[in-house]
C-alpha cells in the first residue's frame, strides 16, 4: 500500500475506558478533572465532550471486545492544584515529564488503575 496517498484520520473522534465500576469512576473523572457530561446510558456509557471530541466510560458489555482500559491524554493550561485534586478524589498522581520546548507531562493513575496523561504546552517567552 502506498502510504502516501492514504488520507490521515481528521481528528480523535471518542476514546472510551473499560470500566468496572463507570457510575464510580464518573465522580473521579467530573471532580478530579472537570470533565462536563455530555450524553448517559445509565452506567452503561458516559460520555463527556472534551474540546472537538469525546471521551467516554463505558461498562463492560458495552466496550466489547475491549477487555483493558486506554491512555488518554487531556490539554491543560497548566498543573496548579491537580495534585490535591486527584488525589482528594481517589487517584494517584505519578509524576511530571518536563519536555523541554514540547511542554511537560503529568501522569497519573485513576481509582480503577487507569494511566490518564494531563498535557501542558510550554510558555512561550514573554519578550
Amino acid at each position: 500500500m502506498n502510504h502516501s496517498t492514504t488520507e490521515s484520520p481528521k481528528r480523535l473522534q471518542n476514546v472510551f475506558v473499560v470500566a468496572a465500576q463507570p457510575a464510580a469512576l464518573h465522580e473521579f473523572y467530573q471532580n478530579a478533572l472537570g470533565l462536563q457530561l455530555k450524553f448517559r446510558d445509565q452506567d452503561r456509557w458516559i460520555q463527556y465532550g472534551v474540546g472537538n471530541t469525546s471521551v467516554a466510560l463505558a461498562c463492560h458489555e458495552e466496550a466489547l471486545p475491549a477487555t483493558s482500559g486506554v491512555v488518554m491524554v487531556f490539554e491543560v493550561e497548566g498543573f496548579e492544584q491537580a495534585a490535591e485534586r486527584i488525589a482528594a478524589s481517589g487517584g494517584e498522581v505519578l509524576g511530571i515529564r518536563d519536555m523541554g520546548a514540547h511542554g511537560a507531562v503529568l501522569s497519573l493513575r485513576d481509582p480503577e488503575g487507569n494511566i490518564v496523561q494531563l498535557f501542558k504546552r510550554q510558555a512561550l517567552p514573554t519578550s
